[in-house]
């Protein structure tokens, strides 16, 4: 039975049991072996002999077999009367289910209202026999005229219990004759005994041949003179009758010694009851547990459900969970019940009902539907890029613009405004300025250990290098006014030398920090799976997340002190406005990688490289806007301006 349930996937059964020991202990048995298929008893009624206890508990369970979801139900125990009436009552409610019972209990079959709305078919397991063709034969080709009682009517009920209809013949036929028997003259059949009528078979055959033995011994013994102890002797025949042991005319072996005289092998029915009343068994398969265990059940392929259709009922607590879900099963309910659960981002469950779904590689991504893992394709912030192009455009353009204001300074180096400015820290600044818009480049393109490592230390030491001039600048325009009086030359002085030292300290702790770095957790290539579906984006990591915000916090640092130093300049006087030049800079300098930290912290893949890139570009821009543009336009445009005077 449970191998049965097995193939037709039916996995919430219902169960039917005579509430006896033997009911008890095919309960516990069946239970055992469906729990190794994965198969569930949606409830379990058991039927009690007393008409007065089962009249107490009738409406329990004809409400848990109405209201359960089990199409499946199986039916094990004694012929008893509170089945059978068990079976008159769901009949009446219309209960349409698949009952599986054994041969002893195939009586459901026989009442004439076991209508074909009430059940798509009952299975019965019963015991294999060979086919009684001669029988078979006899009962086709038998002319009822010839014997003295009329047999058409025990013919029908021979039939009705015991025959099933060809397979070559076509069902719809059954509905074209009013008269079943005028409908079993014109069709053939397979003769198909019950357990009763095969045991009937070999009771006929046995009594035959303890008769015959006895005629061979009344003649060996010249006792056939007296006939009249051949049939009367009872207690001869039934000693005999003991012992007999012969091979029945279907070529099987019978053994009256016996009292199980039956194979283990076991042949599969269902019960077609149409015309109503008639009661066809068709053989639609057979179980031999000689065999392996994956050919012990073998169910015919041309067979037909009474409906007329190939499918096959189901019978299941939760329906199937398609791929690309997972079973999730629920506290305090059978394992056969669960909600289907879409598996999670990048997972994948590429067959039906799978208890858990299958992470990808990180190559690899799942599709939309979840079912398959699909190769990624590996990208980064490239030059063909649009992105990745303007940038390049912007650092080579502002790059570029840097150098031509860097020789326009030293054309001019001799005019006021270039002197005023201390002309070598403005060179310093340039060249480095020009450096950071270079250092972007490292960005774009495919990654590399190389440059990886080039892109965290020029960033850092060209942007100190940068920042530690406008200090200086801005140290440098503040002395030049406090310290203009002939008491405080010797000052002026000690702070000259002292600006001169100031980069190269600035930058040498700046070089400090980086080497730590990279001894430490140096930058390294990584692989961003997340930041785009279908893509591995290749991005270099920080390595240190504290080492980078510490070079990025030195940086503050001195972009701090030296906005604090022209700020405390901003009473110079007005014509003289480079304090406030050098205030704007770090101003913007500082809304620049404010900006950035958040917006950095909050991206991915590709966009966080564009938001770094852009932050370079743009605070470089400020630096070089701010301190150098104005002064560009007094030489190219004003020039009247750059005058000692003025």
């Amino acid at each position: 039975m449970v191998s049965l349930m097995f193939h037709f996937e039916w996995t919430w059964i219902g169960l039917l049991i005579t509430d006896d020991d033997q009911g008890i202990q095919f309960h516990s048995d069946l239970r055992e072996k469906m729990q190794r298929h994965a198969i569930c008893l949606a409830f379990v009624n058991m039927i009690p002999e007393s008409i007065q206890l089962y009249n107490t508990k009738f409406k329990i369970y004809d409400q848990q077999l109405m209201t359960s979801s089990a199409k499946v139900v199986i039916i094990y125990g004694k012929m008893i009367s509170t089945l059978e009436l068990s079976f008159a009552r769901w009949a009446y409610l219309v209960a349409r289910r698949i009952w599986i019972t054994t041969s002893k209990l195939d009586f459901i079959t026989y009442d004439k209202d076991f209508s074909l709305d009430f059940f798509h078919g009952t299975v019965i397991f019963a015991h294999h026999h060979n086919d009684i063709a001669i029988f078979r034969n006899f009962m086709q080709t038998i002319n009822i005229s010839k014997y003295p009682v009329d047999i058409s009517q025990s013919m029908g009920q021979w039939n009705h219990f015991n025959c099933s209809i060809s397979k070559n013949k076509k069902k719809m036929d059954f509905f074209m004759l009013k008269n079943a028997l005028e409908w079993l003259t014109q069709h053939t059949f397979d003769m198909v005994l019950s357990e009763d009528g095969y045991n009937l078979y070999n009771a006929v055959y046995a009594v035959a041949h303890t008769y015959q033995e006895l005629i061979f011994q009344q003649i060996e013994s010249r006792e056939m003179a007296k006939p009249k102890g051949l049939f009367t002797n009872c207690h001869q025949v039934a000693s005999l009758l003991k012992t007999r042991v012969f091979t029945n005319p279907v070529g099987e072996l019978v053994n009256m010694n016996h009292k199980e005289n039956q194979s283990a092998k076991y042949d599969i029915f269902i019960i077609w009851n149409f015309p109503q009343g008639l009661g066809l068994k068709v053989k639609i398969g057979s179980y031999f547990p000689c065999l392996t265990q994956s050919q012990q059940l073998h169910i015919s392929e041309d067979w037909e459900w009474v409906t007329g259709e190939t499918l096959v009922p189901s019978s299941v607590c939760s329906e199937t969970c398609t791929a690309g879900f997972r079973k999730s099963h629920q506290k305090q309910t059978a394992d056969c019940c669960f909600d289907c659960v879409q598996c999670q981002e990048n997972e994948i469950a590429n067959d039906t009902d799978m208890e858990q779904c299958v992470r990808c590689p990180d190559d690899s991504y799942a599709n939309l539907e979840q079912t398959e893992c699909l190769q990624r394709a590996v990208t980064f912030l490239a030059y063909e890029d649009p992105l990745g192009m303007a940038l390049g455009c912007m650092a080579l353009s502002f790059s570029a613009i840097t150098i031509l204001v860097l020789v326009t300074f030293v054309k001019y180096m001799d005019t006021p405004i270039v002197k005023a400015n201390n002309h070598i820290l403005s060179y310093i600044l340039l060249i480095s300025l020009a450096f950071c818009f270079l250092c972007s480049l490292l960005y774009i393109g495919h990654p590399n250990q190389a440059t990886c490592i080039l892109q965290q230390t020029t960033f850092a030491i060209f942007f100190t290098v940068a920042i530690s001039t406008v200090l200086a600048k801005t140290i440098t325009v503040v002395t030049a006014f406090k310290l203009t009086t002939p008491g405080r030359r010797i000052r002026k002085m000690m702070i000259k030398g002292a600006i001169n030292l100031l980069i190269p300290n600035c930058t040498l702790i700046q070089l400090v920090l980086c080497a730590i770095w990279l001894v430490t957790s140096p930058p390294f290539i990584d692989r961003d799976t997340q930041s785009e579906h279908g893509k591995i984006i290749i991005i270099c990591n920080k390595g240190s997340a504290i080492a980078f915000h510490f070079v990025l916090g030195y940086l503050g640092s001195l972009a701090l002190g030296s906005f604090t130093v022209a700020f405390l300049a901003r009473n110079l006087p007005d014509r003289f406005n480079e304090a406030k030049f050098l205030t704007f800079s770090m101003l913007e300098f500082y809304s620049v990688w404010i900006t950035f930290l958040p917006v950095y912290h909050s991206t991915r893949g590709k966009v966080m490289v564009v938001v770094e890139v852009f932050s370079i570009l743009a605070s470089s821009a400020g630096l070089l806007g701010c301190i150098f543009i104005q002064k560009c336009y007094v030489f190219l445009v004003r020039p009247d301006l750059n005058v000692l005077q003025k």
